[in-house]
Parts: structure tokens; C-alpha cells; sequence
């Protein structure tokens, strides 16, 4: 048993994390951010490390400080019907709701797209979906060391050409940084801080983050303050790696605008960069690359669902369960990359602060006795703020009305919560709630403490 791991062992950590965490899927976030923020780029993307690097850390590091088997089980501390609800949505999440469909959906529009006329753009995304998601099924249903193999090929693949991107724009700017648009023209650090959930990796580290944590124990690191230094170390180290690339594909959409107009998402920023500076050539490997990227995402996504959910309802065969995925995926995708993205933030809405909430639990949790008042309590709260946000984001997504009674609500958290205008209405509660529910067990433990001692003196 050791608590110091050399180096090397750290860099092998921190790109194991920098692999779970980096998507081919990701990059269309910070491109468009850029594009749309101008020159609030940096503002913007400082909100969008927050959220799109920082939290996913902070899961890592939560997972390894609980000393829970997977997310289930620590959902649990709240409630077991919670734990099951809170996971299984979570999954649906960054499964075959919204994730896996976006996977098939990048892909096309980045790897596919770009050979097709628009007036044929539906018929070829349809074609395309229903090829990707047959190929994924396959692979799904017959695991092989191919995809896992070709993943590892593909990430340092994928760096490589985007670090060369990244040179190239540096050294021959695309064009000029334009103004903001309207979104960003004011609070952009806050737009870029909301504009991080979208990739979903803070989600995904607590079901991905026992993955690392498992690797740090197999070098023999087993303590929890070892395993959360290891943690710590190695992401420092994805974290700057990540960091370089977002904020470079940011000042990449940054300066794209005025050369290629401003598109609806991130994803022909990278093709028209690629093709920009490499020609035909440099578009077609992007293709190819992206596109298998995506694939082998797309595989570890309905592989993890069917298993989870075969776990959970082992009469429904995993088979079955990646077969239903698949066919749920391809649907979605065929919603379109824009749609996908915009659907998804209401449900982001609602889940990014019930997982920011058990995170700050799982730290803070020996201060309380590990109460599932206290869990509870804060849970609850958390919930009746984020289902508003989530209620109200999908009336503003549709263009829609408030319902009476969501109107009343909207306005009530408007007057009464800080931070509610940039997103974020249910921090301050949480806070409160986890100094008065911890204080209130504090002082039953401490009451009962001393009744014990008294007990035992008289006796």
C-alpha cells in the first residue's frame, strides 16, 4: 500500500480522465461560444471552464471522498427510491435522450454535411442516423477490443489536428473578433457558466469518475486523503490540457465569424476551419476522424445504459435494452443537432443542481453524521427550485406563456432568491438549508451524547 504515486503514474491518471471527459462531441460548445460571445470570448469561456471542466473535477474527486461502489448508492444517502430515479435519469441523460443522439447528429454535421447539398440535408441526416446507429447497435451487442482500440487511436488523433488548428489560428487569424451578439453583449461570464452544462460531463463523472478511482486504488493507493491527492493531481492535469483546447476553439469561433458568418451551432465552425486552412484534404480527415469519434462514444454510451438498466431490470435482456436505446437514439438525431441542444438545457436545468447538490453533500457529509435529514432536506429544496428553472426554460424554449401557477412561482423566486436571474436561484438555499439541517443534527447528537454519559454515571 502506498498514499505517493511517481509522476508518470499521475500523467497516465490524468489522460485517462482527459479521455473521459474530451469528446469529438464538445468541441461544437466552445466554437460557438466564440462565435457568439466576440469580444466577451474571454469572459465567456472563463464561466464555460467553470462548468464545463470545474465541476466535472469536482464529481471526480466527490466519487473518490464517498467511498461509494457508483452513483446509485450514493444517490441513496437520500433516499434508496432516489438513488434508482436520480441515476436512471442521469443515464437517460447522457444516453439515448439527449448525449447519444447528439453523438450521431455532430457527426453528421461535421463529417457528412459539409458533401451534401442543403436541399437534401433531412433525407441524408435520416440515411446517415439510421447507418450510425445500426453500426452501434452492432458493436453494442458484440463488445469488442476494436472499439476500445480505436478510441485510443482516435482521441491523440483528434488532439493532434486540433492543436494544429489551434497554431493556425493563431498564426493566421481567420479574422477579425466581432462584436457580441445580443446574449453575450451583457453577463457574459454568466452565459458562459450556463453554456458548460450543455456538455454534460459534470453528469457524467459521477458515473464514469469510479472508473479512475478504481485505477488509482489498482496502483495500490487505497487511503481516501491518497486517493483524493491522486485525483487531485491528475486532474490538474486533464484539466489543463482540456483547458488549452476549449479556450482555443473558442478564440477559433471567436474569429470565425467574419470570415464564415454565424451558424446555428458550433459544428460547421470546425469544418469551414478545417477546409479553411488545409483544403479539401484537411475536411475530409476532420470527417473521418470526428465521425469515428463519435461512433465509439456513441458505443460506450448505449453499452453503459444497457447495463445499468439490465442491472436494474435484469428480466428486460441487456439485448433488448441497447436495441431500445438505439432506436430511441436514432429518432432523436433525426430532431436535428439545434434541437437536441435546445431540448436538452431544460432537463440540464433540473438535474446539473441536484448532482452539484450531492456533491457538495458527499464533502461536507462527516460534518453532519452522514444525516439523511440532512441529505433529504437539501435534495428537496434543490428540487423545488430546479424544476421551475427546468418548467420555465422549456416554456421560454417554445416561446410560450407561463402557466398561472408557474408564473406565480417564477416571480416569487425573482424577488426572494439571489442569483436567480443568471441560473443559479438555488445555491444560496442549498447553503442555508445544509447550515440549519446539520446544525439542528448536530445538536440532537450532541443532546443524545450527553444523556448517554449522564446515563451511564448514574449507573
Amino acid at each position: 500500500m502506498q498514499s505517493k504515486l511517481p509522476f508518470s503514474r499521475y500523467f497516465v491518471i490524468g489522460v485517462m480522465l482527459f479521455a473521459l471527459f474530451f469528446g469529438a462531441g464538445n468541441l461544437i460548445f466552445p466554437a460557438a461560444l466564440g462565435q457568439n460571445a466576440g469580444s466577451n470570448v474571454w469572459l465567456a469561456i472563463t464561466g464555460f471552464l467553470i462548468t464545463g471542466i470545474g465541476l466535472p473535477f469536482l464529481g471526480i474527486l466527490a466519487m473518490g471522498f464517498s467511498g461509494s461502489k457508483n452513483l446509485e448508492e450514493l444517490a441513496s444517502r437520500v433516499h434508496p427510491v432516489y438513488g434508482v430515479i436520480f441515476t436512471s435519469l442521469l443515464y437517460l441523460t447522457i444516453g439515448p435522450f439527449f448525449a447519444a443522439p447528439r453523438t450521431g447528429a455532430v457527426a453528421y454535421d461535421i463529417g457528412i454535411a459539409p458533401f451534401v447539398s442543403e436541399s437534401y440535408g433531412h433525407v441524408g441526416l435520416f440515411v446517415f442516423t439510421l447507418l450510425f446507429f445500426i453500426v452501434t447497435l452492432w458493436f453494442s451487442l458484440n463488445p469488442a477490443k476494436l472499439v476500445d482500440r480505436v478510441g485510443k487511436i482516435l482521441s491523440p488523433a483528434i488532439i493532434v489536428l486540433i492543436f494544429i488548428l489551434l497554431v493556425m489560428v493563431i498564426v493566421k487569424p481567420l479574422g477579425s473578433i466581432e462584436a457580441p451578439q445580443a446574449a453575450y453583449a451583457n453577463g457574459a461570464f454568466m452565459k458562459g457558466f450556463m453554456e458548460g452544462y450543455n456538455t454534460m460531463d459534470a453528469l457524467a463523472s459521477l458515473v464514469f469518475g469510479i472508473i479512475v478511482i478504481n485505477s488509482i486504488r489498482s496502483m495500490g493507493v487505497t487511503t481516501t486523503r491518497g486517493i483524493l491527492l491522486a485525483s487531485a493531481k491528475s486532474g490538474l492535469i486533464a484539466t489543463i490540457f482540456l483547458g488549452i483546447i476549449y479556450v482555443g476553439v473558442a478564440y477559433l469561433g471567436a474569429t470565425s465569424t467574419s470570415a464564415f458568418g454565424l451558424f446555428d451551432t458550433g459544428g460547421p465552425v470546425l469544418g469551414k476551419a478545417s477546409s479553411y486552412y488545409f483544403g479539401s484534404f484537411g475536411t475530409v480527415m476532420l470527417s473521418v476522424i470526428i465521425l469515428l469519434a463519435c461512433l465509439t462514444t456513441s458505443i460506450g454510451l448505449m453499452t453503459a445504459c444497457g447495463e445499468y438498466f439490465h442491472a436494474l431490470l435484469p428480466k428486460i435482456s441487456y439485448k433488448m435494452w441497447v436495441l431500445f436505446f438505439s432506436l430511441v437514439s436514432f429518432v432523436i438525431a433525426n430532431f436535428g443537432l439545434s434541437n437536441i441542444i435546445n431540448f436538452s438545457i431544460p432537463v440540464l436545468m433540473l438535474l446539473y443542481p441536484l448532482a452539484v447538490a450531492l456533491m457538495l453533500l458527499t464533502f461536507l457529509s462527516k460534518m453532519f453524521n452522514h444525516s439523511r435529514i440532512v441529505y433529504a432536506a437539501v435534495t428537496i429544496v434543490t428540487f423545488m427550485i430546479s424544476i421551475i428553472d427546468g418548467f420555465k426554460t422549456f416554456c421560454d424554449l417554445l416561446g410560450i406563456e407561463y402557466f398561472g401557477w408557474l408564473e406565480k412561482i417564477v416571480n416569487l423566486y425573482e424577488r426572494v432568491l439571489p442569483f436567480y436571474h443568471n441560473g443559479l436561484g438555488w445555491l444560496m438555499p442549498v447553503l442555508v438549508t445544509i447550515i440549519l439541517t446539520g446544525s439542528i443534527v448536530g445538536l440532537q447528537n450532541f443532546s443524545s451524547l450527553r444523556l448517554k454519559n449522564k446515563t451511564e454515571s448514574v449507573s
